[in-house]
């Protein structure tokens, strides 16, 4: 993206990485309005929001409630609703008991292929060591604000240009959602990635930059 001229800001959400993880519960509001403040704080007035997974939750809350921030949106193997919030309840309990050790090999095979594990063994590797770095109280307090998640009717408010991705084979917010996205935001168009699951960004990194790029591009603003 840089090469391309764009300048990137990529951050760590609440509960991930470098950032706070304060106890929970946490919201999608709060992870939204995160997200503003980022902007607010280096005074960026509008972007483009790109967001995968919980990210792509944000971005929908973004499109939805604070769209004068945005010059387009992208939303990659995300869903708008949850169908089974007990799913979420489960991995607390199972993170509180047992530490991140005990989600971190399903995560993964969520995650990626069986052929992708084996074709980038790196970056597979690495991202389990994120997982199992992951803070206990991020990790349930993002599965708490994921546990409630019904953005259904917000999303046909989203007025952003939009473009909706989505690995052929991810089975945790699989094609049927990215179909959903789309099919209720306006202005958006679809990008089914063969050859990935959920990461879609990692295992089939070529393809996602050049539809990104290629949606990008098709856009007035720079």
């Amino acid at each position: 993206m840089a090469e391309a001229g764009y300048r990137l800001l990529r951050y760590d959400s609440r509960g991930h990485g470098q950032s706070a993880s304060p106890p929970g519960p946490y919201s999608m509001e709060m992870l939204a309005l995160d997200a503003v403040g980022l902007l607010d704080a280096l005074g960026l007035e509008k972007v483009h929001f790109c967001g995968l997974s919980l990210g792509g939750m944000t971005g929908q809350m973004m499109g939805a409630f604070h769209g004068e921030r945005l010059l387009s949106l992208i939303l990659s193997d995300t869903t708008s609703y949850t169908a089974s919030p007990e799913v979420w309840d489960e991995r607390i309990q199972m993170v509180r008991k047992n530490g991140m050790a005990a989600v971190a090999d399903a995560t993964i095979d969520r995650w990626f292929t069986r052929a992708g594990q084996e074709r980038l063994p790196e970056e597979v590797n690495e991202i389990r060591g994120m997982i199992l770095n992951m803070s206990i109280e991020g990790f349930c307090g993002c599965c708490e604000a994921i546990r409630p998640l019904d953005l259904r009717r917000a999303i046909s408010g989203i007025s952003a240009r939009t473009l909706v991705i989505v690995g052929e084979q991810d089975e945790g917010t699989p094609v049927s959602e990215a179909v959903y996205l789309h099919e209720r935001i306006l202005f958006s168009e679809l990008n089914v990635i063969p050859g990935a699951a959920h990461l879609v960004n990692v295992e089939q990194a070529e393809r996602f930059n050049a539809a990104v790029l290629g949606f990008l591009k098709t856009l007035k603003t720079p």
